[in-house]
């Protein structure tokens, strides 16, 4: 089964995915109890796709998410987590670690080798006291996070991570694996090297930013490889809009928005109020129109936040918008838009 068939079959695409970074603490702290009763409150309430990693909250998401999860029938839901990263414990570890407040008391270190795989997805087991993961994602394995050792730990992937997740799916231990990261380049530069079944994509293919569509979503259809959408409000941008209320710059891609950026969201506003679309809801949205995105994946770190994202996702969105927005230059003439044929 691909994995397209597998999010079909148990994860409702006018339903998001679960995104687990705020379990770790992203920038502020969540109460144990309620981390744990909201993603509970998810799988009630219909999401089957959840995803987590050791690098959030240093293994802290990856406790709650067990610990919510374990009572559910392991059939019912698919669970991915990420490898690349080792965790060693530290009394001396920060307590503030890459925006993740309160984290877990060990500090990381990248390993792309077969042995760190294997031990990373052993000690995700462990942290999440679960039997199994579905999907694997070979984590932020990208030029800008490595820099000048980003040449030899690529090689550790092509050589040691890729060969022993295509054993671990060859052997039924896993679903699928492929790449969990926020650029397009590494992305086609890895399926020049290897098969994916799978690659997760933090933005890339939002209302602001369709930089995925040129290259690297056809070779995604031509090739069979399924896109989760992480990032789907480019980290601020999209939900909060060109203007947050409270007046802060926006953020757009985890940096302050550029001008450009700024304007053309400001653009896709005036849109959405002609329409009556909030502006989340077309975030959501928009990306499902392509054929190979099998789901939507927004972080929540609250109830009100998770009903708002699920709300969002089911919001009635008028054909009529949709081709406002390509008619005004707001979206790539290429890109399918939601509920036409492809």
């Amino acid at each position: 089964m691909s994995p397209l068939s597998d999010f079909s079959s148990l994860s409702p695409r006018t339903l998001p995915g679960f995104g687990g970074a705020p379990l770790g603490n992203l920038y502020r702290a969540l109460d144990d109890a309620e981390a744990v009763a909201l993603v509970r409150l998810a799988y009630e309430t219909g999401v089957r796709y959840f995803d987590t990693a050791p690098h959030y909250g240093q293994g802290l998401s990856e406790q709650r998410m067990g610990r919510a999860l374990r009572d559910f029938p392991r059939d019912s839901f698919l669970l991915s987590t990420k490898v690349g990263r080792l965790l060693t414990p530290s009394d001396a570890a920060p307590r503030v670690q890459n925006g993740y407040v309160d984290a877990l008391s060990f500090v990381p270190h990248y390993d792309y080798t077969r042995d760190g795989v294997l031990r990373s997805l052993d000690d995700s087991l462990r942290r999440m006291q679960l039997s199994r993961i579905d999907f694997v994602f070979v984590h932020d394995i990208d030029a800008a996070t490595h820099g000048d050792a980003h040449a030899q730990r690529f090689r550790d992937m092509l050589e040691g991570a890729l060969p022993t997740l295509r054993e671990l799916k060859d052997g039924g231990t896993i679903r699928g694996f492929g790449l969990g990261v926020n650029d397009v380049a590494i992305c086609l530069e890895t399926l020049r090297h290897a098969d994916l079944d799978i690659i997760l994509l933090a933005g890339r293919y939002t209302l602001a930013d369709q930089s995925a569509l040129d290259a690297l979503l056809p070779e995604c259809v031509r090739r069979g490889v399924a896109v989760v959408l992480g990032g789907p409000y480019n980290s601020g941008i999209l939900a909060s809009g060109s203007h947050p209320r409270d007046g802060s710059l926006p953020n757009f891609n985890y940096a302050p928005a550029p001008g450009d950026v700024v304007a053309r969201v400001a653009a896709i506003e005036r849109a959405c109020a002609e329409f009556t679309v909030p502006l989340k809801a077309a975030a959501l949205q928009f990306p499902l129109g392509h054929r190979t995105i099998a789901c939507v994946l927004p972080g929540a770190r609250s109830r009100a936040e998770f009903d708002d994202n699920r709300a969002m996702t089911q919001f009635p969105i008028p054909p009529e918008f949709w081709s406002a927005l390509r008619d005004r230059s707001l979206v790539d003439p290429a890109a399918p838009l939601p509920g036409r044929a492809q």
